[in-house]
């Protein structure tokens, strides 16, 4: 059982911000802070100070933009990973650039977000994030699926569009439907949607998923798009 399963529900998401604009990380702990279940516990301006402060705190979330100072965000990324290893990196950048969305995946980014969302849909993907659910930016899922499928047509050799935690999947076989609802998440629909595409019940997608992930070996539904594009199920 790993740490962030074994987190007090009642505890606040410890989120560290990384952004070089004072005033817009200044706004987002504000806003941020609307939220009970979520705590700012820190910021940092550039990669460097982002690496001291992620070890320092050890965040459960980074918010990390791509534009920083010197080193990007998603080359200082490995180095993030390293400092804060229980740590889910986010970025929230203002890039709809497929290239940019495909190096921060395979840098290990678990999410990618863009400035322009609302701040209550940023406090819900945050959420979502620690549950270990999708948090790719609506604008961006058919980008998404397009790197994917470029990942799974690349040569062999060709780095793979990691995402988090995306070292190990398994090859587990998958019930019809459970394989109806693998396109559904390749898809980026909810839960919601899903159960009202198959006529059956949100409780029972959520199972569904459970057993999708379990025997998959993965612990995000990016991960469960990656792999359906493998299977060619989109």
């Amino acid at each position: 059982m790993t740490e962030r399963t074994l987190r007090d529900a009642d505890t606040p998401i410890r989120i560290l911000l990384v952004d070089d604009h004072t005033l817009f990380r200044r706004g987002l702990t504000a806003l941020l802070s609307r939220d009970p279940g979520l705590q700012v516990v820190g910021d940092a301006a550039d990669a460097g100070e982002a690496q001291r402060r992620a070890a320092s705190l050890q965040p459960d979330i980074i918010l990390l933009d791509n534009h920083l100072p010197g080193v990007s965000g998603i080359d200082a990324l490995p180095a993030l990973r390293e400092a804060a290893p229980h740590a889910s990196v986010l970025m929230l950048t203002i890039s709809e650039d497929e290239n940019d969305l495909a190096a921060a995946l395979r840098a290990g980014a678990c999410g990618y977000l863009l400035k322009t969302m609302e701040g209550e849909a940023l406090a819900s993907a945050i959420h979502r994030a620690m549950r270990g659910e999708s948090v790719v930016a609506s604008e961006m899922t058919g980008k998404l699926v397009a790197v994917y499928r470029q990942a799974a047509a690349a040569p062999p050799g060709d780095a793979p569009v990691a995402g988090c935690a995306a070292d190990t999947a398994g090859n587990g076989a998958l019930s019809p439907r459970e394989t109806d609802i693998l396109r559904g998440i390749a898809r980026g629909d909810s839960n919601k949607q899903i159960a009202r595409d198959l006529g059956i019940a949100e409780t029972t997608v959520k199972i569904h998923v459970q057993h999708i992930l379990r025997k998959l070996g993965v612990s995000s539904r990016v991960q469960v798009a990656v792999i359906a594009v493998e299977r060619g199920l989109t």
